[in-house]
């Protein structure tokens, strides 16, 4: 792969684990839907990551995403994107994976016992806000790159 197919491959991933998100909210899987909207998270800041050759191997690119704004020339506008953002970014990290997956084990709580609907909904609502800043800024950037070449 490239760093272009790298990128829509992320971005399509962002898609798919969306569009699951939004299916477990109408069937009330509240875990589900937040570890849906996780994966909407990591892969939507993972194709921003790969827009500038950054490729880490991470549950949690937003701490890529801050390094990328405080060390890296990239343009004002989608340092502000991201700046703005960055709360979504970090509400879904790798702590809401693991929890997702394996509960809270020092108490024994299922996975399952620990989201409800209220933390599914801002799940959601997260991964809705990265997703779209994620294909907005790499619309951006690809735009921006076709008419140098």
């Amino acid at each position: 792969m490239n760093s272009q197919d790298d990128v829509e491959y992320r971005i399509k991933l962002a898609e798919g684990f969306f569009k699951e998100a939004k299916e477990d909210i109408k069937l009330k899987r509240w875990r589900s839907c937040v570890a849906n909207s996780q994966l909407v998270v990591e892969n939507a800041g993972k194709a921003v990551l790969m827009l500038f050759g950054i490729s880490p191997k991470t549950h949690e690119p937003a701490k890529h995403l801050d390094k990328l704004i405080r060390d890296f020339e990239i343009p004002d506008d989608i340092k502000d994107k991201l700046k703005r953002i960055m709360p979504d970014f970090l509400a879904l990290g790798v702590e809401e994976h693991f929890m997702t997956d394996y509960g809270e084990e020092s108490s024994y709580t299922l996975p399952w016992d620990i989201f409800d609907e209220d933390s599914a909904r801002n799940a959601l609502k997260a991964a809705k806000q990265c997703k779209q800043a994620a294909e907005q800024i790499v619309k951006h950037v690809q735009s921006q790159r076709a008419k140098e070449n």
